[in-house]
């Protein structure tokens, strides 16, 4: 009896291995596709973020949700909307930026209240979470690393003053700064490398 209990700790510990191995190569793979397409890239999030704003708009019209959280799940649908202006290029004190930031914690904090105070079964709370909340965020997470390898040619940006201190200081340090980049990094220090062998 207490070797099958034994076991079964083993084998969680390996399946949450597995499972971590599995998110780190999604991953990787996404963030590589959004460095070679990131003008696809734009347009997915682009009918994504529509997506998500049919879906608040359903859930006023077939769902007695609050009025309240649909409308500030809306909010931060547009001000992702406005956040995709600059795609790929994300600067951290723009308004955009900063209110998609603020309304995304918002959205979360009023999601939390609500389903704490009406119940609902934990699939249909965890479609809420993923469809209104955790889609475009998640989506644009992976594109932070899209803006390393493109052209100065494909974007017409203005010249940004020194007042963005935190992209200034990447841009002088000449850092690559992205999850692509990350979990390249994370390679090279994990896993060796293999020579071959030289005839």
């Amino acid at each position: 009896m207490w070797f099958l209990f034994i076991l079964t700790w083993i084998a969680l510990i390996v399946q949450l291995c597995i499972a971590t191995l599995s998110i780190a190569a999604g991953l990787y793979y996404l963030a590589e596709l959004v460095e070679e397409y990131s003008v696809l890239t734009a347009k997915v999030i682009k009918y994504l973020i529509y997506i998500t704003i049919v879906v608040h708009l359903c859930m006023i019209v077939f769902e007695d949700f609050s009025l309240f959280m649909t409308i500030g799940g809306l909010a931060g649908c547009v001000a992702y909307l406005f956040l995709l202006q600059d795609f790929p290029y994300f600067y951290l004190t723009s308004p955009a930026f900063i209110s998609s930031v603020a309304l995304l914690l918002v959205n979360h904090y009023m999601a939390f209240a609500y389903f704490s105070t009406v119940w609902y079964p934990f699939q249909e709370v965890l479609a809420y979470f993923t469809m209104c909340l955790w889609l475009v965020p998640f989506v644009f997470f992976v594109s932070l690393s899209a803006n390393e390898n493109v052209l100065p040619t494909t974007s017409a940006i203005s010249e940004q003053d020194d007042s963005d201190v935190v992209s200034n200081y990447f841009r002088k340090n000449k850092k690559k700064m992205g999850l692509l980049s990350f979990l390249k990094t994370a390679q090279d220090s994990v896993l060796p490398q293999r020579m071959r062998k030289q005839f």
